[in-house]
């Protein structure tokens, strides 16, 4: 027996020049650069980098 999925478009949201903007609404050429960006957990950075900070002043 096959299971069914259920399949929702999602609206991406992305931080433009200080506000958010639906990725959709973008041209072209935008989207293609919005394809092409690297991600990273900003949690993990953040904390290492504020430790590193610290350290440093201490």
């Amino acid at each position: 027996m096959e299971k069914k999925s259920l399949v929702v478009p999602v609206e991406v949201y992305s931080r433009v020049v200080g506000y958010f903007r639906p990725v959709n609404q973008w041209n072209k050429g935008k989207k293609e650069e919005f394809s092409e960006r690297k991600t990273f957990k900003a949690e993990h950075f953040l904390v290492d980098s504020c430790c590193n900070e610290y350290q440093r002043a201490v």
